[in-house]
């Protein structure tokens, strides 16, 4: 075997693994993820995704046209199995056109949630605020990461 077919191998085997690595990190993270229940009725807003695992989570949706005016914040309240509030956030209403839409999402993490309720709200309560996540990585970002920790652990 030439150097050229032993490079061009050992390439393939790289990307290979690169490929392999990334589906394993997809199926791996999104086969824990669990759907949760939302308890409240609220006809402006629409979740499209709400699961959770045992220890974080993930709430997405749109609010969609706003009627009552006051109302600034979206209140998301998280619960357990046993009816015990694991935490709240509110996340700030920022279209103020009637016929505006707005989506919103929230990475949290908390233990054991089996339900959530949402709602509207004129000003936020005092009490748990959840510890958010800052977001979810893209898939480039992960094959960045990936390669610079095969580049760290092969050096």
């Amino acid at each position: 075997m030439s150097t050229m077919q032993k490079i061009r191998a050992w390439i393939l085997i790289l990307i290979g693994v690169f490929i392999l690595s990334d589906f394993l990190i997809h199926v791996g993270l999104n086969a824990n993820y669990k759907e949760i229940e939302r308890k409240s009725s609220h006809g402006q807003i629409v979740v499209y995704q709400a699961e959770a695992t045992y220890v974080n989570g993930r709430i997405r949706g749109v609010l969609k046209e706003k009627k009552d005016e006051q109302d600034t914040y979206i209140k998301i309240e998280l619960y357990s199995k046993r009816d015990v509030l694991l935490g709240k956030h509110y996340i700030e209403i920022t279209n103020k056109e009637e016929k505006e839409t707005q989506a919103f999402s929230l990475y949290f993490k908390a233990k054991d949630v089996a339900y959530y309720t949402i709602e509207t709200v004129k000003e936020k309560e005092s009490g748990t605020e959840l510890e958010v996540i800052p977001r979810e990585w893209t898939k480039s970002e992960i094959l960045l990461a990936t390669a610079i920790s095969f580049l760290i652990f092969w050096v």
